[in-house]
């Protein structure tokens, strides 16, 4: 696998590669393990993602078809899919969900209490409300969350350093995400200046 792939399943997947032998030694013999994949986003937008977790998995010894069958379902940018999404996915029993993203995040933990949940990206997952402590997350969820505003301030320091000429940055976002907003419902301020 190379360096980039590594990289990107490393952040798809986060801590979900430690725990996932475990979850595999627990499956009876013969059975197929089932992985339920909810994605905010479409599955030609993660194509890349996706790919990337195959191949960690496959680097792990779980191949799609021969001892893991992978469920996925996608939002396509509504939200309010993700519930019933979810209720799919609990439906047909999986062993474990990855989570693409804060919305799905959010879903899954309200869907479920006793399938494990891999926050396969999230944004902050405390500034969201959907853990209250990292270093010990609610009982089924674990995996990675990143911060916004620290990412923010880091990059404009790159591109600041890259690019001293660029005096005005312009980024999009989607307003409707999560990500964006508390667990007081207030909006994060991802606008205050990050440099000087």
């Amino acid at each position: 696998m190379s360096d980039m792939k590594r990289r990107e399943f490393i952040t798809l997947l986060g801590g979900a590669a430690v725990s996932w032998p475990l979850a595999a030694r627990a499956q009876q013999p013969g059975k197929m393990a089932r992985i339920g994949f909810l994605g905010s986003a479409t599955a030609a937008g993660s194509a890349k993602s996706v790919e990337a977790f195959r191949a960690g998995l496959r680097d792990f010894g779980h191949v799609e078809g021969r001892n893991i069958v992978i469920e996925f379902r996608w939002a396509e940018g509504k939200y309010d899919r993700l519930y019933n999404l979810v209720a799919e996915l609990t439906r047909l029993n999986v062993d474990v969900i990855v989570t693409h993203g804060t919305p799905g995040t959010r879903a899954a933990k309200q869907a479920t209490t006793t399938i494990p949940i891999v926050m396969a990206i999230s944004g902050d997952a405390i500034a969201t409300g959907i853990v209250t402590s990292l270093a010990r997350p609610e009982a089924n969820l674990t995996g990675s969350t990143f911060f916004l505003p620290e990412f923010n301030a880091k990059r404009l320091e790159l591109l600041k350093e890259a690019c001293p000429q660029v005096a005005r940055v312009a980024a999009l976002s989607n307003p409707n995400n999560p990500a964006k907003t508390n667990h007081a419902g207030r909006k994060l301020d991802l606008n205050r200046p990050l440099l000087s």
